[in-house]
């Protein structure tokens, strides 16, 4: 199996994917038109990103049928694209938690203390021991987090171990997947957003970028906040209303630490400038809530799990554009002896028929003489077509239509 790796990767995870048996091709530096170019030159079987952008052009191109996202969010690959062309997409969840937990708590902290003006003065000569005395302190301010998934968790714990009350608004709750007397952090649910923003002192955004939440955290949301309040991002810039948070900032005395913008480069190096990062209140870092070793390494170490479970198996652990719910109505179950020829027969009625397969399992019963085909099916078999397959084959020993 041919891999190619189009951004910088660890190399344990480099020795481990040549230890499985793949055949590695490694260009960091590749992206757009060279991507596309290398896509259709390699031929390679399965594709490992991290940030670079995977476009509907690059999986039209070449032999794909894998592609991984060495972290947690997939939003610069053109999912829909790679689920037409039935290419698993799949990534790496909660292997980086724990590092942009850090980060996120390091932004609290600094605000707090105001370490980075701290540090500034001192190596300017200045001693202002006076002005920075005067931090507020974490114990006993509550913590509001928005989005409960391995990255809130992780914050949860570092934020119950300095003495911060907890409130959540996720919809991991929300949807009754999962019961807050079921979490070990002691924490209140909030109904909404705002009611989250309502209640703490420090926001901490934990959500990951998509349809439903890009925009969520609006002026609707930020005016709850509390004059003074800390805001901190660590997930995505589009999750934000930036403008109501440049405002924020500026009018209500808000304090943000944040790792993502707006208008990030592309490039690991390069010019940029925003006009949120300049507002004293700001405190920043370049997109690197994921970048530690001990980070890296364990998304290398799973990313080569996937891809060897994909080789040796045909399963893809981490699949994110599967069929949540199958689009079948119907399935048909053949109970049949385990001879050649039977499901052929059974799939070429069902072809006659104009029924589509959607998915299918056969289990052998002990002493392989016998199985049973579980076949879900887009829509029922016409009778007739149902009577030619009992009667066109002696090995049919039984089969019936279930409804799902």
């Amino acid at each position: 199996m041919k891999v190619l790796i189009a951004d910088k990767f660890e190399q344990s995870g480099i020795d481990g994917l040549k230890a499985a048996g793949c055949d590695v091709v490694y260009q960091p530096d590749l992206k757009d038109d060279t991507l596309t170019q290398a896509l259709r030159e390699s031929a390679a079987d399965v594709l490992v990103v991290r940030s670079t952008a995977v476009t509907g052009p690059m999986l039209e191109t070449g032999s794909l049928s894998l592609v991984v996202r060495a972290g947690a969010g997939y939003n610069t690959i053109d999912v829909a694209t790679a689920s037409k062309r039935g290419i698993y997409v799949s990534n790496c969840p909660g292997k980086n938690a724990i590092a942009v937990a850090e980060l996120a708590f390091a932004l609290l902290l600094s605000l707090d203390r105001r370490v980075p003006d701290n540090v500034a003065d001192l190596r300017a000569g200045t001693w202002n021991k006076k002005e920075y005395s005067k931090a507020r302190g974490l114990y006993g301010r509550t913590l509001g987090l928005l989005g409960y998934g391995n990255i809130g968790q992780e914050m949860a714990r570092r934020a119950h171990a300095f003495g911060m009350p907890i409130v959540v608004w996720s919809r991991r709750f929300a949807t009754g997947k999962d019961q807050i007397a079921d979490e070990p952090i002691p924490m209140q649910l909030a109904a909404s957003p705002a009611e989250v923003a309502e209640r703490c002192d420090v926001l901490s955004v934990h959500l990951a970028l998509n349809g439903e939440t890009r925009g969520l955290v609006n002026a609707s949301v930020l005016d709850k906040l509390k004059p003074g309040s800390y805001f901190i991002n660590t997930a995505r810039a589009e999750v934000i209303d930036q403008g109501a948070l440049e405002i924020a900032v500026r009018e209500r005395g808000i304090r943000a630490g944040l790792d993502v913008f707006a208008g990030e480069p592309s490039s690991a190096t390069g010019a940029f400038s925003t006009p949120i990062a300049a507002l004293p209140n700001v405190y920043g870092t370049h997109h690197n809530g994921a970048s530690t070793d001990q980070a890296q390494e364990a998304i290398a170490a799973e990313t080569v799990r996937i891809i060897a479970s994909y080789q040796d198996t045909g399963k893809v652990p981490n699949v994110v554009n599967l069929a949540k719910k199958t689009p079948a109505t119907h399935m048909l179950v053949v109970r049949h002896r385990d001879c050649p020829g039977v499901l052929a027969h059974v799939f070429e009625q069902l072809r006659t028929g104009n029924i589509n397969v959607q998915e299918t399992e056969n289990v052998i019963f002990e002493g392989a003489e016998a199985a049973v085909a579980r076949i879900n099916l887009d829509g029922a078999p016409p009778a007739a077509v149902l009577r030619a397959m009992r009667g066109g084959n002696a090995d049919i020993l039984d089969l019936h239509l279930v409804t799902i």
